[in-house]
């Protein structure tokens, strides 16, 4: 029967809940993936249809315990078309809520329907773990996801502190849960959850990790190395990117700050064994490809089309400009975040925090204690949330990701990268020292851009500085520090108390002395 259930004795191969049949047709709970689809858009269409009719209101608490049930026979009824499947009947959790979600996010009921249903949908070959299925629609905009019971009903649990979260921060790193169903078929409950789209597939993708901020058995396996686009764990990136990523200072704050309240999230909600998926897209490469590539017909020169939802890229949640008459995308960016790796090719990064759908429950913790017994527990993924929490940031934002250094502004590059260390760099001293007093002179130009403080650095004549002085080289005061010794603001030389334990100065030393001098006499 076509679409219908697998026939008896045929042969599988099961991953989870996941298979496949005699025909090479994947199946999910017995269920012929083509069936699914074919349920799944005959349901949101009735749904979204019937929901339209209802007027819009303030979402209250009972909207989001609301289970709505329609039964599709294969010969049809009253309210529902006649289809070539097997009889099914489609749930709808928490309409109303749902239906809010999306509007907060911009999408129109026709927008939702026309990417979900007026094509059909796209199975992903990569499956999770779990052995979920994963569907795309045809622009790229949703993922439709399989989800086991206790994950479907825990996120039925969170819907009232998610409706919350994202009414106080819509820009977030979190999944975008557009609707929540359920495909009763061959007795079996197959649910389902709509959500945004990460990667768009007309981006070619690079590299993807899968990171956690864990390193007990997280590199990926020789079997997940072998596939055409493997998913990487956190041991392969600190092998393959050991310096990190490189973003700009405000980029890098705001990923820094968007994950912290993430996480914050996740943590009052309990979730743990959650990932960032961190997929990247090298520009200066894809370049490299296309010029070999010539211009050929295999070359794919697809260009994202504009996704409907606000704040739906990965530069949107982090940044919060939304795409209608916002400013921060451009068509270089294509949704990314720029960045840079250690070679400093130019990146663009698709990123978002994933498996956020597990809770830790006594399972969690008697995996964790079984792991920690044999292993550090400070090192196994499955630990307690407020751990996880900080432990996921921590590497997120000290070994994934980095700040481009900064450059020694130009006002301070005239005034002490030129006259200054010239003069005392030179005048009979060594080479060696010459190379040594620049390095000093970088370090501490950028330790005052870093800090804007000329506090704890003594001065280099027992005298009061003028106004003009005050702002004088660093490097002056660099030298002066290493010439005099170490003793700081409150050592026998800057004190003016004579100091019996300081030794006579070289007659080099001292040459070096007469020119700093002479140097901020001619200021």
């Amino acid at each position: 029967m076509p679409g219908g259930s697998g026939q008896p004795g045929s042969q599988t191969i099961k991953k989870g809940h996941r298979g496949v049949d005699s025909t090479g047709e994947t199946t999910y709970k017995k269920t012929t993936s083509s069936a699914l689809k074919g349920a799944i858009q005959l349901g949101i269409t009735h749904t979204v249809g019937s929901l339209s009719t209802k007027p819009e209101r303030d979402v209250l608490m009972q909207d989001f315990y609301v289970v709505e049930s329609i039964f599709f026979p294969s010969e049809g009824s009253n309210l529902t078309p006649a289809h070539h499947y097997n009889d099914f009947r489609f749930k709808t959790y928490a309409p109303v809520a749902f239906r809010y979600f999306r509007e907060l996010f911009g999408i129109r009921p026709d927008d939702y329907l026309y990417s979900l249903c007026s094509e059909p949908l796209i199975e992903l070959s990569n499956s999770g773990a779990s052995g979920s299925l994963f569907y795309v629609s045809s622009d790229d905009e949703f993922i439709i996801k399989t989800v086991q019971h206790k994950e479907a009903e825990f996120l039925q649990k969170l819907l009232p502190g998610y409706y919350m979260n994202l009414n106080q921060n819509p820009r977030t790193l979190l999944p975008k849960f557009y609707g929540l169903y359920c495909v009763q078929a061959g007795g079996k409950n197959i649910r389902i959850v709509v959500m945004n789209n990460l990667l768009p597939r007309s981006v070619k993708m690079h590299l993807k990790y899968d990171l956690k901020g864990s390193t007990y058995k997280r590199r990926a396996s020789q079997k997940e190395r072998e596939k055409v686009f493997p998913t990487y764990k956190d041991l392969d990136f600190m092998q393959d990117i050991p310096d990190g990523l490189f973003l700009d200072s405000d980029m890098y704050n705001a990923l820094c700050k968007t994950l912290q309240r993430d996480c914050l999230v996740l943590q009052s909600f309990k979730i743990m064994d959650y990932s960032l998926l961190v997929a990247i897209h090298n520009i200066d490469l894809a370049q490299r490809e296309h010029a070999m590539a010539d211009g050929t017909s295999q070359t794919d020169t697809r260009r994202p089309a504009a996704q409907k939802a606000l704040y739906s890229t990965a530069m949107e949640s982090i940044q919060g400009e939304a795409r209608r008459g916002g400013t921060i995308e451009t068509d270089d960016q294509m949704g990314g975040i720029p960045a840079r790796n250690a070679r400093g090719e130019r990146l663009l990064l698709y990123i978002g925090i994933i498996d956020v759908l597990q809770s830790y429950r006594f399972v969690k913790k008697l995996e964790h204690s079984w792991k920690a017994l044999v292993h550090d527990g400070d090192t196994v993924s499955v630990h307690r949330p407020s751990f996880y929490a900080e432990r996921f940031q921590q590497f997120m934002c000290n070994t994934a990701f980095k700040k481009i250094p900064l450059k020694p502004s130009p006002s301070k590059k005239s005034r002490s990268g030129t006259a200054v260390p010239r003069r005392s760099c030179q005048g009979g001293v060594p080479s060696q020292s010459h190379v040594s007093c620049e390095t000093k002179a970088q370090v501490t130009t950028e330790a005052d851009i870093e800090k804007g403080s000329h506090l704890g650095r003594p001065d280099l004549l027992p005298r009061t500085l003028p106004a003009d002085e005050a702002n004088s080289d660093s490097i002056v005061t660099t030298l002066s520090t290493s010439s005099l010794g170490s003793g700081g603001l409150n050592s026998p030389a800057n004190s003016g108390s004579p100091g019996p334990s300081i030794p006579e100065p070289s007659p080099e030393l001292r040459e070096q002395l007469e020119d700093l001098q002479e140097t901020e006499i001619s200021f």
